[in-house]
């Protein structure tokens, strides 16, 4: 039993804290978490991997076609539901996914490949909690987001700044502050060279009837610039991962992804275009 001056100090506490690192909770799951207390609750939430997974009967029993991705529709509200209505024991993995999503946005408006959706998410669930790097560079690997900004359409003889640009503004270091740039038009350039030959394998293979069939990351060195760059006054034969370890030692990628994670889970921040009025 939880005894009543515990269950009256720490109950709306564990509430909150389960709204904001998860979906909340029921009465059940809040009366354990108040057995457990509350920096034991904390450290449950920040290892989902000591918690059992969803399990597919409890899918099946609540969302009978969730198997079904050849169906767009159903493929996706498989991913949606589980955030939303059953995190199990994992309640910060659904949540940290959800807000991942939002940051690195796609959709299925371009991508229309259902599994290479569900790929994506589950990237977020099972890398969501790393190293910022890491995920990045999950990311830069990550076929939605290849074939999102175009990267499968950045060749060493003909690159293409989509990816190398979003990359920089929307994903990491933002535009800036106070009238100060956090890169230049020559940094997005470099980037995109760096980056070049980062594509993907089967994304000529159509959504439907084919949609069980993923697509896969592929290097292509020959099509890869390996020629002298420079990137926020470094200088060497970088590739993408190299852009990447360079772009989390910026000052401003720790303050962009801060203020990214305080406004989702504790109060609205000012959105990324409005930074340079902030």
């Amino acid at each position: 039993m939880v005894s009543t001056n515990k269950t009256e100090t720490d109950k709306p506490l564990l509430a909150h804290l389960l709204r904001r690192a998860g979906f909340g909770a029921t009465f059940q799951e809040l009366d354990r978490y108040l057995q457990l207390g509350y920096e034991a609750t904390v450290d449950e939430l920040l290892h989902p991997e000591r918690q059992p997974a969803i399990e597919e009967d409890v899918l099946e029993r609540y969302y009978i076609d969730w198997k079904e991705s050849r169906n767009i529709e159903a493929a996706l509200t498989e991913s949606v539901y589980r955030m939303n209505a059953y995190a199990g024991g994992r309640p910060l993995q659904e949540k940290i996914a959800l807000f991942w999503h939002g940051v690195f946005a796609t959709g299925l408006a371009k991508v229309l490949h259902e599994k290479t959706m569900l790929n994506q998410i589950d990237l977020f669930r099972e890398h969501g909690l790393d190293n910022f790097r890491d995920l990045l560079l999950h990311l830069a690997k990550d076929p939605a987001m290849i074939f999102w900004l175009d990267n499968n359409f950045n060749h060493k003889d003909a690159p293409n700044e989509n990816w190398g640009r979003e990359l920089l503004e929307l994903f990491s270091l933002g535009v800036g502050m106070d009238g100060q740039e956090n890169y230049t038009e020559e940094d997005v350039k470099s980037a995109a060279r760096a980056f070049t030959g980062w594509t993907i394998d089967d994304d000529n293979v159509a959504s439907i009837p084919f949609g069980k069939t993923p697509w896969l990351f592929r290097y292509l060195p020959e099509d890869h610039d390996d020629g002298q760059k420079t990137f926020m006054g470094h200088t060497g034969n970088f590739n993408g991962e190299d852009i990447i370890d360079i772009i989390v030692k910026q000052p401003a990628t720790a303050r962009f992804i801060s203020r990214h994670l305080y406004n989702f889970f504790v109060a609205d921040e000012p959105q990324v275009p409005a930074w340079q009025h902030t």
